[in-house]
């Protein structure tokens, strides 16, 4: 079986392509989807996270409220050119947890489809020291006015606000660039989807002759 990681900075796309891989055969798992299951109450990661953010970033029913969360972690500017300590803190709870998590997936696709291509979306892959575990790596770009084009159009904010919070969130993440000196593949989500699945189609076919 062949071991993929996926990844890309905010809204590049990598969603969407990873549904790409899906429809020709790819087994899929989406890290922000671990993360969220285990920071469900009553999880060893909910109860660090709560413990170190405070039950302010909590909703009513003791669920963590994601978007009350993110503005405690990016909140505290880091020095210049790195991440917000907090940031740093909230990684280092949720990754290690993360990175099992994908790595006992990844072994039951391996018994389950011995010669199928197993992937794992992560926008953080590569920051989170997850990239040893993966036989190939896929990285998605876009430029930094689609990435807010698209922020803006999924959270329902203006276009200012979701510059700003782009911004603010790849602060926290690898640029394109440093991404791609690392990447067996890079897929290019700046024109229209039919040249997005083209690309995904070629791809495909390399992975499934390698795995």
């Amino acid at each position: 079986m062949l071991r993929v990681g996926l990844t890309g900075g905010i809204a590049s796309g990598k969603s969407v392509v990873g549904e790409m891989f899906v429809s020709l055969g790819a087994h899929l798992v989406h890290a922000d989807h671990i993360a969220h299951s285990l920071m469900q109450p009553g999880q060893p990661v909910y109860n660090q996270v709560v413990r170190h953010f405070g039950r302010e970033i909590l909703n009513p029913d003791g669920g963590i409220n994601r978007a009350k969360l993110a503005d405690a972690a990016f909140s505290a500017p880091g020095p210049e050119g790195k991440h917000s300590p907090n940031v740093e803190d909230l990684n280092r709870i949720v990754h290690p947890a993360v990175i099992r998590s994908q790595d006992e997936w990844m072994d039951a696709i391996s018994l389950e489809d011995p010669h199928g291509v197993a992937m794992v979306e992560a926008a953080l892959l590569i920051e989170a020291g997850a990239l040893k575990r993966f036989d190939r790596l896929i990285v998605v770009t876009c430029s930094a006015e689609q990435r807010a084009g698209r922020f803006s159009r999924r959270q329902n904010v203006n276009l200012e606000t979701a510059r700003a919070e782009v911004a603010r969130r790849m602060a926290a993440q690898l640029p394109d660039e440093e991404k791609i000196k690392v990447a067996d593949f890079v897929i290019d989500n700046c024109g229209p989807l039919e040249h997005t699945r083209e690309q995904v189609r070629e791809i495909w076919e390399k992975l499934r002759a390698q795995s």
